[in-house]
């Protein structure tokens, strides 16, 4: 009986594009019987998702499998994230971290097929090598091949020899990806290479769902989401799923042009990346709850869990998944949620969104106050606050003119 680690059986993580695609062939050659796995986390309608599946039989696999993945990348990520609350340094929405749930799905298939092989598209220069090999290594013993970093140590121009390699066997190379590396997935798109990655002017070629500003509606939109603990449950008053919510958000968002953004961050790896994102869907979604938690936290709350969130977010982004911190800060953020109920009205007239109204049972309202406009307190009252607050400095004032 053949023992995973003399198996020739290898899971891929399968996407159709450039980098995955190459690999079957790379690995088929040197004697692998590959397995792809499709891990469809929400970002290909019908018919991407059938060229996915015709492109791994084209490409001669094994077998293939597609995963539903919405369900998983909703409870794994969307929930903490949105607790969360913030971006990679202030900015990116982490569109990337479906790579972990990708991960799982491609374990549950080695399991099937008994094997421990397990092979990825991830180059040598980005961060998603990092995720997806942490990941792994966190989930057991496994023998982890990546094919690009294979080349790279032969090649400098690796799409390029990619494309020829592909070219050269008789498999088609499409015209956006000789261009760019695209990623979609239910929380987002992003898109690198060509004049992104020289620090130029997006090109129009490098644009994905956010409609262009000549072709915003002219009316605005109003969306209410509602939300328990947290967690958005409901669209308009209609109780949905999480994952149906975050792609009808990403398809009522999308053409108003919200969610694009063009940034420079640090890599794990140190280099410098940029990207153009586009997450119309997550970012309205944080913003709807951002605004609902501002209403019913106490200051304390609203001051410190920036710092928890920033941690959550770096070690998400950096590929320690399943670090343990991970799920301290987890516990931390879900104890957060708990009054976070009510709905949010959401506007956008085009770039950018807004919470313009905010409905909750546990707003923290003063009853006999309201924000610089009456007041339960006397003048007498309000000379000694300030008094007493400002102390420290006012003596550092005197002693010090």
């Amino acid at each position: 009986m053949t023992t995973p680690h003399e198996s020739k059986d290898i899971v891929l993580a399968f996407s159709g594009g450039l980098d995955t695609s190459f690999c079957v062939p790379y690995l088929k050659e040197r004697g692998w019987n590959v397995h792809t796995v499709f891990a469809d986390t929400g970002g290909v309608d019908a018919e991407e998702r059938a060229y996915i599946e015709q492109r791994a039989a084209d490409l001669g696999v094994a077998s293939h499998v597609t995963v539903d993945g919405g369900p998983a990348i909703w409870e794994g990520f969307v929930k903490p994230f949105v607790w969360a609350g913030e971006g990679y340094q202030g900015q990116y929405p982490l569109l990337v971290s479906d790579r972990y749930l990708i991960v799982d799905a491609s374990l549950k298939r080695a399991a099937e097929l008994g094997t421990n092989a397990i092979a990825h598209g991830c180059t040598g220069m980005g961060n998603d090598q990092v995720r997806f090999d942490l990941a792994v290594k966190a989930s057991g013993d496994y023998r982890i091949v990546a094919p690009i970093r294979e080349i790279q140590k032969e090649h400098t121009q690796t799409r390029a020899y990619e494309q020829a390699y592909l070219e050269e066997r008789g498999f088609g190379v499409r015209a956006k990806q000789k261009s760019y590396t695209i990623n979609e997935n239910l929380l987002g798109l992003t898109m690198s290479g060509g004049e992104i990655d020289k620090w130029e002017a997006p090109g129009e070629g490098a644009r994905g769902w956010c409609a262009p500003r000549a072709e915003w509606p002219v009316e605005p939109l109003r969306v209410t989401v509602g939300f328990k603990n947290g967690e958005a449950v409901s669209l308009d008053g209609q109780a949905i799923g999480g994952p149906a919510l975050l792609a009808k958000l990403n398809a009522l968002f999308a053409p108003y042009g919200v969610g694009r953004g063009v940034y420079t961050g640090d890599t794990v790896i140190g280099l410098k990346g940029r990207i153009v994102f586009e997450a119309p869907g997550l970012v309205s979604l944080l913003a709807a709850h951002r605004a609902l938690e501002e209403t019913v936290l106490t200051k304390q709350q609203n001051r410190f869990k920036p710092e928890i969130a920033r941690k959550w977010v770096e070690l998400v982004y950096e590929g320690f998944y399943h670090d343990p911190l991970k799920a301290d800060l987890e516990a931390f953020l879900q104890s957060s949620q708990a009054t976070v109920n009510g709905e949010v009205v959401l506007e956008t007239r085009g770039g950018r969104v807004d919470a313009v109204a905010v409905k909750s049972p546990h707003i923290l309202n003063a009853k006999g106050a309201t924000y610089a406009q009456s007041a339960d307190w006397g003048v007498e009252e309000a000379e000694g606050f300030i008094k007493l607050f400002g102390m420290s400095s006012t003596l550092w004032a005197e002693i010090n003119r």
